[in-house]
């Protein structure tokens, strides 16, 4: 591996699978000393077991006492990176009131709790990168049955830019990723839960331009860049990794 990371404290959330794991797989293979986070143990200790040196932290992001505690033991922190969310499957005649709340909850809220936490790290040290998940059912398209995921997704763009723009004078520079459909447990999840999975897994891959599915590594090689000094003059976009779905 290069070390394009060497020496940078990051600390991922949702780091128990899916994106959130690759990625601290990624950062780590890339030199970085990283903190996982997740609120599942299981997973963190899978994955702890398999990489050593990647200390785990468990930790529910939307807990605002336990983030700020979190925080407080971190001497420095040159990456944060957002991967903690939850999909939603309907319309707005499908989303009650609890389903926008908590959607809200999880996608945006976590991160807004996780960013004020550790900001003051990056302003301490006069530089920083965050980088937020969102999706391309946002405010880059609008998908099927995606009403309250895209909704939050959506704003999780407008969250970037903001953080972004207020802070660009402190070389604090804010991204974020919107993949297309990415091949992780939770899509396996939500296909089994289908009421014909088959078709289901069909149908995730048809909307595909490219005829696939992407996979976490490759949402990761993207994070990598975003994370590293070669993107310093990078800060405010939504960076769209999705076999082709925005054209």
């Amino acid at each position: 591996m290069s070390k394009r990371l060497e020496n940078k404290n990051i600390v991922v959330t949702a780091a128990g699978q899916g994106i959130g794991r690759a990625t601290a797989i990624a950062f780590h293979n890339e030199g970085a000393k990283v903190i996982a986070t997740d609120i599942n143990e299981k997973t963190l200790e899978t994955l702890n077991k398999e990489y050593p040196n990647i200390k785990v932290k468990n930790l529910d992001s939307t807990n605002k006492k336990a983030i700020e505690e979190f925080s407080e033991k971190l001497e420095k922190v040159d990456v944060l990176f957002n991967a903690v969310g939850f999909v939603h499957h309907g319309t707005i005649m499908e989303c009650e009131e609890k389903d926008w709340d908590f959607s809200f909850n999880i996608n945006i809220k976590s991160m807004y709790l996780m960013t004020k936490s550790i900001i003051p790290k990056m302003l301490k040290q006069n530089k920083g990168s965050i980088i937020n998940v969102s999706s391309i059912a946002s405010s880059l398209r609008g998908l099927p049955n995606r009403f309250v995921y895209g909704t939050t997704k959506a704003a999780i763009i407008g969250f970037t830019k903001s953080i972004a723009s207020d802070f660009i004078k402190n070389n604090i520079r804010c991204n974020a990723i919107a993949p297309g459909t990415v091949h992780t447990p939770s899509w396996e999840g939500r296909v089994q839960e289908a009421k014909n999975p088959v078709q289901a897994k069909k149908d995730f891959i048809a909307r595909q331009p490219m005829g696939r599915l992407g996979t976490p590594e490759e949402i990761a090689t993207l994070a990598i860049y975003l994370a590293s000094d070669e993107s310093e003059f990078v800060t405010g976009i939504t960076h769209a990794i999705d076999g082709g779905m925005s054209i």
